[in-house]
């Protein structure tokens, strides 16, 4: 599972023309599911999205999770984090969950996430969509669940 965690001053998503999800300031998180992905990899992210502490303190330093802070988050699903586009100019997206098995593990990720006391805003799975932003800093970050990260330097 990988993640694109960016902090931001707000953010929205919109389907159709309707507003579908948006938050204040808090964390935009785009959601890739891939094929070997299990509960365990959302619970993981979560935890770990949940507990970043990427907002400032009193003294200006990056020492509060997005809770502390006050904020919220906008979740949305984004298969296209898994197109590999190594072998040529049309990514291949083998990699990405199907959108059955995606939608149980994004849909688990936000539970999990709201589970934590945190509000929780969301796009609509498998539309297109629009996100707009402003970013906070700028402040971003890629994580991947446990078994894709690189080993620690």
């Amino acid at each position: 599972m990988r993640a694109v965690v960016q902090r931001v001053s707000r953010a929205q998503v919109t389907v159709n023309g309707e507003i579908s999800g948006q938050i204040g300031r808090g964390l935009l998180v785009l959601l890739g599911v891939s094929t070997s992905d299990s509960e365990a990899e959302a619970e993981y992210l979560a935890g770990k999205i949940a507990g970043l502490r990427i907002f400032e303190d009193q003294d200006g330093k990056m020492n509060l999770s997005v809770a502390e802070a006050g904020g919220a988050i906008l979740a949305v699903s984004q298969f296209t984090l898994y197109g590999d586009t190594r072998g040529g100019r049309r990514p291949s997206f083998i990699a990405a969950a199907r959108p059955e098995q995606a939608r149980k593990l994004y849909e688990y990720f936000v539970e999990r996430l709201s589970s934590r006391n945190i509000n929780v805003q969301t796009g609509v799975f498998q539309a297109e969509m629009e996100i707009l932003l402003v970013k906070d800093g700028p402040v971003t970050f890629i994580l991947d669940s446990p078994a894709k990260q690189p080993p620690a330097a």
